[in-house]
């Protein structure tokens, strides 16, 4: 993957609040489109939002004996 997408899967999964207009630009300036930026930028937050999930779950489950 070219480095402005890596960067930004990277902020969307680990620290969103730090996204910017320029990190898009960047993405969009390597040749993606809007449209496919948008597309990755929901799997980076929905796939890190299951990580969590999971790891929520797995927690709550060694706490109460529950699987």
């Amino acid at each position: 993957m070219p480095e402005p997408l890596n960067r930004l899967i990277e902020k969307v999964a680990k620290r969103a609040y730090t996204v910017t207009d320029e990190d898009i630009a960047a993405v969009k300036a390597s040749g993606l489109s809007e449209d496919q930026i948008f597309e990755i930028v929901v799997c980076a937050a929905l796939g890190q939002a299951t990580r969590n999930y999971e790891t929520a779950l797995a927690a709550l489950g060694a706490v109460t004996g529950k699987e």
